[in-house]
């Protein structure tokens, strides 16, 4: 299973906002300049999101199952 986190831990993307809500899931917002922008969310429940700066997508939710959107659209899933 890919795990796209592009953008994600790379230099030339910083942080625009980040906090936490009252369930105690992080969410981190990403600014990479020329329009492109990326967002992720870790949940109290170990799940996470990133939606990233090339159209992409990935969820998991911290008990197995995960699925990835590449940007053209094509869905990957594994299950528990």
């Amino acid at each position: 299973m890919p795990k796209d986190n592009y953008g994600w831990g790379n230099g030339g993307y910083s942080t625009s906002s980040s906090g936490h809500n009252s369930q105690g899931n992080h969410y981190c917002h990403r600014d990479g300049g020329n329009g492109s922008s990326g967002y992720h969310y870790s949940n109290s429940d170990g799940s996470y999101y990133y939606s990233n700066p090339n159209g992409s997508t990935y969820y998991n939710s911290g008990d197995g199952y995960s699925q990835y959107t590449s940007p053209s659209g094509d869905v990957t899933k594994s299950s528990k």
